[in-house]
């Protein structure tokens, strides 16, 4: 039995291209491969001194985070501060970095595996520390992400395309929407990156996660336990703001509708409609 654990630095997850994320995918994908979750911890700012004069906001964060209890989280709350800089600006933080920090080491103890949400450089020490003491910690996040952080957790995911973590941009150019169409099906709308690019040929192969498994790390399409799948994109389909560099650059983040492909030999999906929306 493979013990998990999960910590959300909410904020950082927020602010860099995860709003929105489905908190009921992220604890699928920690327990994937029949690993069993024992902790699921996020730590979210809350601004008390607009809660008491915005009735609104007051009834949404609770919702919000009374929702994410009854899912089986715990829900650490890192007030809001406000401080005045040098320039007479006010400022707001609510740093929750020494809470998951200390959480994370501490629970280590009886979890075999971590998962961090977060982008965040600060923790690099912390993924350290949790590793010498023979815990594997796994790292998901979306834009800015530290390539410190990258370099020094066992592995990284980008958040974008994992099935269902976020929500899809509808409609694509013909006008259709995807949401009843499953991920990884013949006109789903998912997300990918380029794996190799023919300039000169003007086409080249993206991969998607058609899944979520116990072989994610497993990326070559080729391999009979891979769960990504390789997908034939000409140029004609890529949106004017594409460039080749961002097709040679395998953090960048393209959505694109997958269509069965009619190639012989080829991948067994084409891509259509294919934009950048970012990068890991």
């Amino acid at each position: 039995m493979l013990r998990t654990g999960v910590f959300v630095d909410a904020a950082n997850i927020t602010l860099n291209g995860g709003w929105g994320m489905d908190y009921g995918v992220l604890r699928t994908f920690a327990e994937r491969g029949a690993a069993v979750g024992l902790r699921f911890n996020t730590y979210i700012a809350y601004d008390k001194d607009r809660a008491d004069v915005d009735p609104e906001y007051r009834k949404k964060t609770h919702l919000y985070q009374n929702t994410l209890r009854k899912k089986g989280w715990k829900v650490t709350l890192k007030e809001v501060r406000r401080y005045t800089d040098e320039n007479g600006q006010t400022v707001t933080k609510a740093n929750a970095d020494l809470d998951l920090a200390v959480d994370a080491l501490l629970q280590s103890e009886g979890l075999d595996r971590i998962l961090v949400a977060t982008g965040d450089g600060d923790f690099v020490q912390v993924v350290r520390a949790i590793q010498n003491k023979g815990c594997r910690v796994e790292a998901v996040a979306f834009d800015h992400v530290s390539s410190a952080l990258k370099a020094e957790v066992d592995v990284f995911f980008s958040g974008y395309l994992i099935p269902g973590l976020l929500p899809l941009t509808p409609p694509d150019k013909s006008g259709n929407h995807h949401e009843d169409t499953p991920w990884g099906e013949p006109g789903s709308r998912v997300r990918g990156y380029c794996n190799i690019w023919f300039d000169d040929k003007g086409y080249g192969f993206l991969h998607v996660l058609t899944k979520i498994d116990e072989h994610t790390w497993q990326t070559d399409p080729q391999n009979a336990d891979s769960p990504y799948c390789g997908v034939y994109c000409h140029n004609s389909e890529l949106a004017s703001n594409i460039t080749t560099s961002d097709l040679s650059n395998r953090d960048t983040i393209f959505e694109l509708t997958l269509e069965k492909s009619d190639r012989e030999g080829s991948a067994p999906f084409r891509a259509r409609d294919v934009r950048r929306i970012g990068r890991s």
